[in-house]
């Protein structure tokens, strides 16, 4: 009886097996990724996340691709220069993009060849406009847009709210003395002259300097240190990572630093408010005129107040005095052209600016 009772188990369990194995599980099938991308951006210096200009891009990037269902991808150059730059948006052409959007002006000789070796792609070239490697031909083509942005009205917002929010000791570190920086420092020192008419003060000083470069190095901390340690209570760390320095001195001084570019209140708790460029806005307006057929090619577009090109961070701003009505009344008016404002072109250097209030002291 055990013996037929084992041998009917064994029965039992061969074709329990065989029918296991006749239907094996089903898998979960995996979505299919894309093999070509009609969006792509080539990153500048930094990361895709740096809190400055690649990410500003690329957010709006990704904002106009997932609204639209368009696919997108970004390319990091291997290295800062001209040919790596142009390996960069050859593998972008090689992977399907069908526009190309490169942020900062490092990108301006580049495109100046590569809008000639892909005449059937489409370039967005943020905050610059193309040019050869000397600078004698300036050429905007027919599947280029140059974007720029009005900083000194940016600069001018920052000035001054932080002098009618009480601050009359400031500081301007830029990065390198290139015309998007040098406008940024303008408007500031301008901005920080009018508020300070305004409100009837008969004295702002000011102490401005360029590092001549973007990064975070000891040197610059440095500096910021000794301004802080000086008396200075507010410095405009105006040139991508060079903020990151300034924000270190001001954790160590428990002082205040005002960002660029993007809002850069996450960064550090001494960030007041941040003088901002709407990348994210000029990308998208742009990659929508592209798809309605509209492409602006051949233009050098100018994103200033009244495109939403500048603002500041109202709702992330640590101001104690200056409020959104008040910023409203200066927006507006900048929105308006009531408000004229010096920039790179009008001035040889910030000690030429016409100001009277606040004392510049140049830092070399």
């Amino acid at each position: 009886m055990k013996k037929i009772l084992s041998l009917l188990l064994m029965v039992i369990m061969v074709f329990g097996l065989t029918a296991c194995g006749s239907k094996p599980a089903a898998q979960p099938t995996q979505p299919a990724q894309p093999t070509t991308y009609e969006i792509a951006m080539i990153t500048d210096i930094g990361t895709i996340d740096d809190k400055s200009f690649n990410q500003g891009t690329w957010e709006g990037i990704v904002a106009y691709a997932d609204k639209s269902k368009i696919t997108h991808k970004y390319y990091k150059p291997t290295e800062q220069s001209t040919d790596a730059y142009l390996a960069a948006i050859q593998l972008a052409v090689d992977g399907g993009a069908k526009v190309i959007v490169t942020p900062g002006f490092l990108f301006e000789e580049p495109i100046f060849k590569a809008q000639d070796l892909y005449p059937n792609v489409s370039f967005i070239l943020i905050d610059g406009n193309p040019h050869n490697a000397d600078y004698s031909v300036f050429r905007t083509a027919k599947n280029t847009v140059g974007i720029t942005f009005a900083e000194e009205q940016s600069g001018y917002l920052a000035g001054y709210a932080a002098v009618k929010d009480g601050y009359t000791k400031l500081g301007f570190m830029g990065g390198m003395a290139v015309p998007a920086v040098i406008r940024f420092g303008y408007g500031f020192v301008q901005g920080a002259d009018v508020a300070a008419k305004e409100m009837g003060l008969t004295s702002i000083d000011l102490k401005y300097h360029y590092t001549g470069g973007f990064d975070a190095t000891p040197e610059v901390q440095t500096l910021a240190a000794s301004w802080y340690a000086q008396g200075t209570e507010v410095i405009f760390g105006c040139g991508g990572a060079v903020g990151n320095s300034v924000m270190s001195a001001a954790e160590a001084a428990k002082t205040k630093v005002i960002g660029v570019d993007v809002n850069q209140s996450a960064e550090s708790d001494t960030v007041i408010t941040s003088a901002m460029k709407g990348l994210s806005a000029s990308v998208q307006s742009v990659l929508t005129e592209y798809h309605a057929n509209k492409f602006p090619g051949g233009q050098s577009l100018v994103y200033a107040a009244d495109k939403n090109g500048v603002q500041l961070p109202m709702e992330s701003s640590k101001f104690k005095k200056f409020t959104k009505a008040d910023y409203d009344v200066v927006f507006a008016a900048l929105a308006a052209g009531k408000i004229k404002i010096a920039n790179d072109k009008d001035a040889a250097d910030v000690t030429k600016l016409p100001v009277s209030i606040v004392k510049v002291t140049f830092v070399k």
